[in-house]
């Protein structure tokens, strides 16, 4: 019998002694509960993805140091380790065998993705050859990720040998994505006979979220282990005469627990991981920065969250006590700033250059600027990170304000449409024992910026079960407003929807960094040109 250790663990970019550190600790935890094989997650060694630290030579021989140091601390134990190489002047995404104090064998990714967030080929050339050890008996072959999300790496290792393959794998999470990777190792297994442990790599990292749910597949392509979500976790499967057996099953998240949990993970790491000292949100009295604060509070804790209400003469009395209780039920720090004093001072300063012009815009997105001005004051002097609150939904039509609510270093519900932020809302609430933390008014009231009298998101846009299926259609699915017409969607706005979708796009590109959970986010995977006069098909 062969005891594998299964380790999703959450690795940091760059901190190559921290992710050593966390494999020993790892491999002595396997050990004891008698594993003779731990699985780590692709490029565990210096956490994933690299990108252009890619590019530099040290960062390869500063990998193979801590490589070696890693084999000199863990006996006793077999790992498979994920790891950038730089070998005869060629760098790869590989796996190094280690026993014993030193390497016994290396497999050098097969398939380099190179779409949605992926960029393989500009840093990595691919490997040629399977790779089969024998580990306890067993004849072990080894592939990495999109080795397996088309036939041919893992074919070929069955093809050397393999009675069991190892899968590394540092798979970013859209939500329910881990039925996908179910279903296409799954796909392996059936052509070939051989199951598959497969190892993914958990947390944050810049606009990505890692979920973990590793998982094991036997050779009747039933899921014999799943690890949880979102969570660090060591689990152990056992190799017996060609069957797998586990005891660890932990159950697939709620699609919005899965996406709530991915923000609450999302915030924590990169809060953590970049040495902020916490948060700053801007509270409306809305449902986006209600969600929003919830979710940092729930990742950071109430001590490390500040929220702050700035509300102009058009904030209506209900987003003031709503904000004001929501405060109560979480207990973070809290300030009101009223803006009208600065807003006077604009008008002042303003009033001979718009002599003669009517108000628009240019006034809503002063009070707007203003705030997110105060904002990042209060961040300058806390060491305090400003979380941004806009939606997918508004992102995507440019329905929000440059150095004004866009203003800050991470955008929490980026990625998260409309439509979903008020699922995510009534998730939330079901978590708490007393009173709902979001109340029940800022979940009902129509959506308002409240920069004018009497405002509605619906006056500009159209309803958003209407705006969120447009947008899904066209940035997610790439169908063109012909298609999504035809499907039964109202020409007008369809219409109005893809042309703000367009004009929005240099808004866009100075948006911070935000959580990706959807299959193609405002980020790595949206690379839509700015200056552009492509005509859509109608």
């Amino acid at each position: 019998m062969l005891r594998v250790a299964v380790a999703q663990f959450n690795a940091v970019v760059g901190d190559l002694t921290g992710n050593v550190d966390r494999i020993v600790a790892c491999a002595a935890a396997a050990k004891a509960r008698g594993a003779q094989v731990l699985l780590t997650p692709e490029l565990a060694l210096s956490g994933y993805p690299p990108e252009d630290l890619l590019l530099r030579p040290d960062f390869y021989r500063a990998c193979q140091r801590a490589l070696d140091d890693l084999a000199a601390r863990v006996d006793g134990i077999a790992l498979v380790v994920g790891h950038p190489e730089e070998f005869n002047g060629v760098c790869h995404n590989a796996a190094s065998v280690i026993e014993n104090g030193r390497k016994t064998a290396v497999y050098r990714k097969i398939r380099l993705p190179n779409y949605d967030v992926f960029d393989e080929k500009r840093y990595f050339e691919p490997g040629q050859e399977a790779c089969v050890v024998t580990l306890g008996g067993v004849n072990v072959g080894i592939n990495i990720c999109a080795d397996i999300w088309e036939a041919g790496a893992y074919e070929l290792a069955c093809a050397a040998g393999a009675e069991l393959v190892l899968v590394l794998n540092a798979s970013p999470c859209h939500l329910e994505k881990h039925h996908e990777r179910a279903r296409v190792l799954g796909e392996r297994v059936e052509a070939t006979g051989v199951p598959a442990i497969y190892c993914n790599l958990v947390g944050g990292q810049d606009e990505l979220v890692f979920d973990g749910a590793s998982f094991a597949i036997d050779e009747r392509e039933q899921i014999c282990m799943r690890l949880p979500q979102f969570e660090e976790a060591l689990g152990i499967v056992d190799f017996d005469r060609g069957r797998l057996q586990s005891d660890e099953h932990a159950e697939p998240l709620s699609l919005e627990a899965e996406a709530y949990a991915a923000l609450v993970l999302g915030v924590r790491d990169y809060i953590g991981k970049t040495g902020f000292k916490g948060a700053i949100i801007g509270l409306s009295g809305g449902i986006d920065s209600a969600l929003t604060l919830c979710v940092a509070v729930d990742a950071l804790g109430a001590d490390k969250v500040h929220a702050v209400m700035m509300p102009s003469p058009y904030t209506a009395q209900m987003s003031l006590d709503d904000s004001r209780e929501m405060i109560r039920q979480l207990g973070c720090s809290y300030d009101e700033i009223a803006i009208a004093p600065a807003m006077a001072t604009y008008e002042a300063m303003l009033a001979p250059l718009f002599a003669g012009l009517p108000s628009d815009t240019t006034e809503e997105n002063i009070q707007a600027r203003i705030r997110g001005n105060i904002l990042m004051a209060l961040s300058n002097k806390t060491g305090k990170l400003v979380l941004t609150t806009g939606n997918k939904s508004e992102m995507a039509v440019g329905y929000c304000t440059l150095y004004g609510d866009m203003a800050g270093g991470f955008a929490v519900i980026k990625d998260v449409y409309k439509t979903l932020v008020y699922r995510l809302s009534r998730y939330r609430n079901t978590l708490c024992a007393g009173a709902p933390v979001i109340p029940e008014n800022i979940i009902v009231r129509p959506p308002s910026a409240e920069l004018k009298p009497d405002q509605k998101d619906q006056d500009s846009l159209p309803e958003y079960e209407v705006l969120d299926a447009i947008v899904r259609a066209y940035i997610e699915e790439d169908r063109s407003p012909r298609e999504i017409i035809a499907a039964g969607l109202p020409e007008a706005d369809v219409r109005r929807v893809v042309r703000l979708l367009r004009i929005a796009e240099y808004k866009r590109r100075q948006a911070p960094v935000g959580i990706r959970i959807t299959p193609r986010g405002f980020g790595k995977d949206w690379r839509y040109p700015i200056t552009n006069r492509y005509a859509d098909e109608y």
